[in-house]
């Protein structure tokens, strides 16, 4: 079963996407943090399920 990964600002569906990214949390480093190009572009806030960490700063 493949992992479908989401963005974690606008929740929607990244597959293979140009511009997104992934990343552990980089306060925690437990929570794999996914970012599309277009949260990316317009800085929308995240924040850490895990630890409540919240970007981008």
């Amino acid at each position: 079963m493949k992992h479908i990964k989401t963005c974690i600002s606008c929740k929607r569906e990244i597959t293979n996407d140009v511009g997104s990214t992934s990343f552990m949390c980089p306060n925690c480093g437990e929570v794999e943090i996914v970012r599309c190009l277009n949260c990316r572009k317009i800085a929308a806030k995240y924040k850490c399920k895990s630890c409540g960490f919240e970007g981008p700063n």
